[in-house]
């Protein structure tokens, strides 16, 4: 338990093939099962407070309380992800905390001298930042509102994985737009 923002929610694991990896996690691991964006409508995306259009390919699936998420950029735009993988890297690449006190977290984390890199939104309340301190590859922060319908979507998640058989592995993000007010 983190004493800044709470429990760890999520492993972000930058890859290069996603099917495979989606294959690997489900039939190696048993974790399962995934749901699969090829295209994750990110809007106000800002890298190094830039606008970018990205093009991402994510897959989630949670292993017990934890959610295990997959990411394969699929453009140059610059990302994180993009500068995970030019370093030689690949695997974890960050570790997510979730919030229903996105601007109290981000203001707390801030004070603390920690600057936001990257941020973007996935549906309406669901902002994210990634932080730019990182002590080594794979201990990148992200603060990830969990309001409106992507966390309802993270719960749905939750939720397929608890008596999931092995069936059906693989299934397709549900639509996270709604109306805005």
């Amino acid at each position: 338990m983190s004493q800044y923002l709470g429990a760890l929610r999520q492993l972000g694991y930058v890859v290069t093939d996603i099917e495979k990896a989606m294959a690997y996690w489900t039939d190696v691991m048993g974790v399962g099962p995934f749901f699969y964006n090829p295209r994750v409508p990110i809007e106000n995306y800002l890298y190094e407070g830039e606008h970018y259009e990205v093009h991402n390919s994510v897959a989630l699936a949670n292993a017990g309380f934890i959610q295990v998420e997959l990411i394969q950029a699929r453009n140059d735009a610059p990302s994180m992800y993009r500068d995970f993988l030019e370093a030689g890297n690949t695997g974890l690449q960050h570790v997510a905390f979730w919030t229903e006190t996105f601007d109290a977290d981000l203001a707390a984390m801030q004070a603390r001298g920690y600057r936001v890199k990257m941020s973007g939104e996935v549906g309406r309340n669901g902002r994210f930042v990634y932080f730019d301190r990182e002590y080594h590859p794979g201990t990148v922060i992200e603060l990830s509102e969990v309001l409106g319908p992507k966390g309802r979507m993270f719960e749905m998640i939750r939720e397929a994985s608890e008596n999931w058989d092995g069936s059906d592995p693989i299934r397709p993000f549900p639509d996270l737009s709604e109306p805005r007010k």
